[in-house]
């Protein structure tokens, strides 16, 4: 049963926000209390999160599909729908990720570095918040805002010091469990290590973390054997380690020809070249392995190679190979750019940025695209003529009713709002105005300027003793 996945595919969805309420005041003797709906609630992010208590995807490929919930929607009285809650992911430290195209997102390293691959939709605004001086009592509502929607990719790339490579059985898995309390699983068979191993070294005041990477044969830069699948876990590492075989049984192989072809593949797989290199001569407990140990390695010196003659079996070598590493890990550590705090950066848009563009298309069609018109209408009840008004008034102010004139749009032209597999698309008349706005000015209800009740009684009364005292001024005796 698989217990290690280091890449994923995982299915994202932030939560919808929830809609605005249109809703009218109700109270004895006040049968119009003016407007008082609420707005929805926030859809809640999906984020992702370093935690180093985690250290494999395999709960994403078990459970691909994750979705924050939505926000509540609003109801009367003024009260606002409650926000959605963010779906905080797990990950381990060194998760990269990759939208479906390969393109690098987010390099999450660190405990507690987090990102947001998914955002909620904003809640719509209710009734009461849309209420202004002359618009006193807006009909309708706006619709939440639908959350993001994707997929992305999840690769583990192990964040280690020293990274072990070798030919399997080359002895990588027993030489990481006597430098370190690390426990692999190790046997005398080609392919024993499936998944990286980690451990914790200690060499005087320094300590660092040496990764045992799966068994590398020719071709593995191409995807032959285990190799494609765990080179990714060697681009984090500062030193790279070579652990040759002087004891292996296979006639066709020898410590210097394995070095050659793993270092063939890395060069392939690219991006390792300005890592320092240590040779280890492994299995020198065996006679035969001392001997060729002893044969290979002033040809392997010649060619600017640190050699260390190992046993893991015998616990030969062990504390200079340790000091060794921890030197050039702390070198490598030195060398390193200091890390400054990240700066806020603000780009204030330019003056005369519309946030908008209008296309014409090879059809004739007439495509307008922005942030904020692309949300207006996907905030708007289509089913309302007020509300459609509303939007027609906020795209009239923006200014895409005068962008579409000066491209040449005239009335009855297709124009679409949107990209092209989720866009609106209506025929176009300057100026149009919606059927409610025949009872009065949009957004306005003529009730409301009516005066109180016992007022208006008064005014009544006055009217007529005044109609009273006109006929009788006007009265002819006989």
């Amino acid at each position: 049963m698989t217990t290690f996945v280091d890449r994923v595919e995982l299915h994202v969805a932030a939560g919808n926000g929830g809609h605005g309420c249109a809703s009218v005041h109700r109270e004895k003797f006040k049968p119009l209390g003016g407007p008082d709906g609420g707005n929805g609630g926030r859809g809640g992010d999906v984020i992702l999160t370093v935690d180093q208590s985690v250290t494999t995807l395999l709960e994403y490929h078990h459970s691909p599909h994750r979705k924050a919930t939505n926000g509540k929607p609003g109801e009367g009285g003024n009260r606002s729908g409650k926000d959605g809650q963010d779906l905080v992911l797990a990950v381990p430290d060194g998760t990269v990720v990759l939208d479906k195209a390969g393109n690098v997102l987010a390099d999450l390293v660190g405990h507690g570095t987090s990102f947001v691959a998914a955002q909620g939709g904003r809640g719509g605004l209710g009734n009461a918040a849309l209420a202004s001086a002359r618009r006193k009592a807006p009909g309708f509502a706006l619709l939440g805002e639908p959350g993001d929607l994707g997929d992305i990719v999840l690769e583990l790339k192990t964040v280690a010091d020293v990274a072990l490579v070798g030919y399997p059985s080359a002895g990588k898995s027993s030489l990481i469990s006597v430098l370190s309390a690390a426990k692999p699983k190790i046997a005398d068979y080609p392919f024993t290590t499936l998944v990286p191993n980690l451990g914790v070294v200690t060499a005087g005041e320094t300590v660092y973390t040496i990764a045992d990477v799966p068994g590398l044969i020719p071709g593995a830069s191409q995807g032959k054997g285990l190799g494609l699948e765990f080179l990714r876990h060697v681009e984090r590492c500062s030193v790279l380690v070579h652990v040759l075989d002087t004891a292996t049984l296979e006639s066709d192989r020898d410590p210097v020809s394995d070095l050659d072809i793993i270092e063939a593949e890395l060069r392939e797989y690219g991006g390792l070249d300005n890592r320092p290199r240590i040779v280890v001569l492994n299995k020198i407990d065996v006679p035969d392995g001392k001997d060729l140990a002893e044969m290979v390695r002033p040809d392997l010196e010649e060619r600017g190679y640190r050699v260390f003659e190992v046993s893991a079996v015998a616990h030969t070598g062990l504390k200079e190979l340790s000091f060794a590493l921890a030197d050039l890990v702390a070198k490598a550590r030195a060398a390193r750019p200091k890390e400054e705090a990240t700066r806020i950066v603000i780009r204030p848009k330019a003056v005369d940025d519309a946030g908008f563009t209008v296309t014409r298309e090879e059809d004739g069609l007439f495509r307008v695209r922005g942030e904020k018109p692309e949300r207006w209408v996907r905030q708007t009840d289509f089913n309302n003529d007020e509300a459609v008004g509303y939007l027609a008034d906020r795209l009239n102010r923006l200014g895409v009713e005068d962008e579409l004139m000066k491209a040449g749009a005239r009335g009855g032209d297709g124009v679409a709002i949107g990209p092209e597999d989720n866009a609106v698309v209506f025929d176009w008349e300057p100026s149009v105005s919606a059927g409610a706005e025949m009872l009065g000015r949009r957004g306005e209800d003529h009730r409301l300027e009516e005066a109180r009740p016992a007022a208006q009684r008064r005014r009544d009364r006055e009217a007529e003793r005044d109609e009273a005292q006109r006929e009788f001024d006007g009265f002819e005796p006989f």
